[in-house]
């Protein structure tokens, strides 16, 4: 039995005891986490240098196999794959550990729930017995001062009416303190009894959790044990291997292997010449030259060869000598130039003996030239096929519109100024510099966008044949009247009014929320979500009070900011919103001043920075940053969630900030990232239905649209509204309403759109209309991708109130835009 240390030693004249322990206990929680997250790491540690062994393992295997060492390889690989195999058990084992620790972690927090519930009735008591105790104090003071004032009056010999009056205030101060008196001892006889219990009950909790914590860390120091025995087994093994592996083992081994015979040449006797024979089987021999290409030759007069045979030989594929003696008369394999034309050599028709390359003649002069009769015929394709060469004029048509496709490995684009070295298309980041979507590839979401006139695009593959450039003035739309815009005759017609089943239904009262002047809460580090396709370069709106972040004083009220960035992705197949997908996410990011640093540095304990996150119940999941804060996850209210700082670790986080970039006036710090409950189409800003008709000469295309408030926190306008349609089969020509822009290099459409709200024609309800004339149609219906943003409002509805004295809210920023929002037929 351990002894009641929490019993005795957490009473005090204030009664924090209680405060102290329960606290205490909370800490059980954050201590399991760190050993959790300590257990992980290791086996991520593990398991890298299980894959580095197993690595180095293939790596001895293909060294050489050369040579009487060679063998000794194999020792090398079996056993480091030996070990990388023991420290991928280690791994195994320490997952296993982390499931109980984490099983151990959710019973903790159940058992401490719990516990909070029991000992809420000593709360109560600690609470009732500090506030009788300054009740008491208070009266014992006006007690002792009238009587003060009693015994002075009478001294002085003031009338008996005021004696008698002063002394009626006393004897209510005697029973007003008497009161409190019996009062107190009341709540102290309970207040004892049940801190007592509870004091115990907290050593309790400790002493189970110590030892459950000491049984994980003996499981863990088990299984490393176990592992460095698998490992001292193995080096043994290895050594043994080593020392059993002796010099003579490895040269016999060689020997075996490699040996090339045990028999020695015999002995050769000297023998006489005999004349007769020698001279009979004597026959005059040919010689070769030996000639370097491209050189001139020295004559030789034993030579009955010219090196031209060489030459030839070689023209064969072979190299000199290769094949032997080539009769290139009848090999039939011609030399051939650069353009593919055959070359033929001069023909004497008077000496049939010059017809050949060979040349058995001393007296040639090779300082003078060789001359060559050269027949020109044009080369067979090795496939059979003839294809008709064009003229002059068709293959200048033909060079004026060709368009080079991408390699894989990056091309040269010229641009206006300069020639620039554009990056592959898979390597590009996929963000917009211009919130531009006309380089966009919906289906590609690491294709790069930019700007066709400044800088150059990602090269996107186009078709091979010509292209026709679109005729200047073919559509001139009519003035756009006061109701939604009618196609004209025989111009957009093809696809016929479909009304789209949207929902949720519109609300007729919600207008967008008044912009704010804008605020400096933000430094060279945007507060936007890199998530966001066009929100990182957008100006925000908001309101920001208080002091230069320069001249903060310990004892003022420290100023931060907040921020709130969402990214919606949507996709919409065809006009049935059971098929919409929706994803939304966001993160949530506190700005502090420059100033704050050295309020946190100079004093050794800052108030804890406290704040609730409100509408949590909207959120599906939540990840807060748990290098710098804390939570209670036995809090029982659904919709909020309170969190509080490491301070210890904020204070280092933004000491560390300030010596990276001292002339910041305002560091940023990522709080948590959570995912939003998405209820499919009613959770999305801009509701979509795209229609294509497709025949083999034209393609008509429509895309519905509308605004959802109700998918908003606080209804406001879509701004920055694009769309992009690719569109193939050879656009020849296109019509639009409103008007459109066309690439004809990437063959796509861009529609850029005014603000979309409540407040513009037909409440935000609209369609897009395109016809395209084609050259080689028909064409394949694709995904369209539409951008868009809003400032001052999320849809989430998340928000946060600061907790607790000593900080104060100076701006509040909410934003969302698009991520990957697209729409199919």
């Amino acid at each position: 039995m351990i002894t009641p240390y929490f019993l005795e030693n957490f009473w005090g004249e204030k009664n924090n005891g209680f405060d102290v322990l329960y606290h205490n206990m909370k800490h059980g929680q954050i201590s399991s986490k760190e050993l959790t997250d300590f257990i992980r790491e290791r086996s991520v540690i593990e398991e890298a240098y299980a894959r580095s062994m197993t690595k180095l393992a293939k790596s001895a295997g293909n060294f050489s196999q050369l040579g009487t060492f060679a063998p000794v390889w194999d020792i090398f690989k079996s056993s480091t794959e030996k070990l990388a195999s023991c420290h991928m058990d280690l791994v195994r084992k320490l997952q296993e550990l982390i499931k109980e620790v984490q099983r151990y972690v959710e019973e903790q927090a159940k058992a401490h729930k719990k516990t909070k519930e029991e000992v809420a009735p000593t709360l109560e008591a600690v609470q009732s017995i500090q506030s009788i105790s300054q009740s008491l104090q208070k009266s014992k003071e006006n007690y002792n001062a009238k009587t003060v004032e009693q015994e002075r009056l009478r001294k002085e010999g003031a009338t008996q009416r005021e004696v008698d009056k002063a002394g009626v205030k006393a004897k209510k101060a005697i029973e007003t303190y008497k009161s409190y008196v019996e009062k107190y001892a009341s709540a102290k006889s309970d207040f004892e009894q049940k801190m007592a219990e509870t004091s115990q009950r907290f050593q309790d909790i400790e002493e189970n959790h110590i030892l459950h914590m000491k049984e994980i860390i003996r499981s863990y120091s088990q299984s490393v044990e176990e592992t460095h025995v698998q490992i001292g087994e193995v080096h043994n093994e290895f050594v043994r291997n080593i020392e059993n592996t002796s010099e003579e083992s490895l040269i016999q081994k060689l020997s075996e292997s490699k040996g090339t015979g045990k028999e020695r040449p015999g002995p050769i006797e000297f023998e006489e010449c005999n004349t007769a024979i020698a001279t009979e089987g004597a026959k005059p021999r040919k010689r070769k030259t030996f000639g370097i290409p491209g050189r001139k030759k020295d004559k030789d007069t034993d030579s009955t060869e010219s090196t031209e045979v060489e030459t030839a030989n070689t023209a064969n594929g072979a190299p000199p000598g290769y094949y032997g003696s080539i009769d290139i008369q009848n090999a039939n394999v011609p030399q051939v130039d650069a353009e593919g034309f055959c070359i033929r050599p001069e023909v004497n028709e008077n000496h049939p003996k010059d017809n050949s390359f060979y040349s058995s003649s001393d007296s040639e002069d090779e300082d003078e030239p060789r001359k060559f009769h050269v027949q020109i015929k044009p080369v067979q394709p090795n496939n059979g096929t003839h294809q008709n060469r064009a003229n002059i004029d068709e293959l200048k048509a033909s060079i004026g519109n060709i368009i080079l496709s991408p390699s894989t490995s990056g091309q040269m684009r010229r641009n206006q100024s300069n020639d620039e070295l554009v990056k592959p298309r898979g390597s590009t980041p996929f963000e917009l510099s211009n919130n531009d979507l006309l380089f966009l590839d919906p289906l590609n979401s690491a294709s790069g966008v930019g700007s066709s006139s400044s800088v150059s695009s990602p090269a996107v593959p186009v078709p091979n044949r010509p292209t026709t450039p679109l005729a200047a003035g073919a559509l001139v739309p009519p003035p756009r009247p006061s109701s939604r815009p009618k196609l004209p005759t025989g111009k957009l017609t093809g696809i016929n009014e479909i009304v789209r089943p949207f929902s949720p239904p519109k609300a007729s009262n919600a207008s967008p929320p008044p912009t704010a002047p804008l605020a400096r809460a933000e430094s060279s580090s945007s507060l936007s979500s890199n998530a966001s396709l066009s929100a990182g370069n957008t100006p925000t709106v908001g309101t920001s009070r208080g002091p230069s972040p320069v001249t903060l004083a310990s004892q003022d009220a420290l100023p931060i900011a907040v921020a709130f960035t969402e990214t919606v992705n949507a996709y919409f197949k065809g006009a049935d919103p059971a098929k919409c997908i929706v994803k939304i996410t966001g993160d949530m990011t506190l700005s502090f001043p420059m100033g704050i640093i050295k309020v946190f540095t100079t004093n050794p304990s800052p108030a804890v920075l406290t704040f609730k996150l409100k509408n949590t119940s909207r959120l599906e999941q939540i990840l807060p940053n748990q290098q710098l804060l804390y939570s209670d996850p036995s809090q029982s209210d659904s919709n909020s969630k309170n969190f509080w700082f490491n301070m210890q670790a904020l204070t280092s986080y933004l000491r560390k900030a300030s010596e990276q970039n001292p002339s910041a006036s305002y560091y940023n710090v990522e709080i948590l990232k959570y995912q939003v409950l998405s209820d499919g189409i009613h959770s999305t800003p801009l509701n979509l239905a795209v229609y294509w008709k497709c025949t083999p000469s034209t393609t008509d295309l429509r895309l519905d649209y509308r605004y959802n408030p109700e998918s908003m926190d606080s209804p406001g306008p879509l701004t920055n509204v694009q769309v992009l349609v690719p569109v193939d089969g050879g656009v020849t020509n296109m019509q639009s309403l409103p008007n459109s822009v066309w690439n004809s290099e990437q063959s796509k459409c861009l529609w850029k759109l005014s603000d979309i709200s409540e407040k513009t024609d037909n409440e935000g309800a609209g369609s897009l209309r395109a016809k395209f004339e084609l050259s080689n149609g028909p064409s394949n219906p694709s995904t369209l991708a539409v951008q868009f943003m809003n400032e001052g409002s999320t849809l989430s509805g998340v928000d946060m109130d600061l907790q607790g004295t000593g900080y104060r809210l100076s701006l509040n920023k909410k934003r969302f835009a698009t991520g990957r929002y697209m729409a199919d037929c």
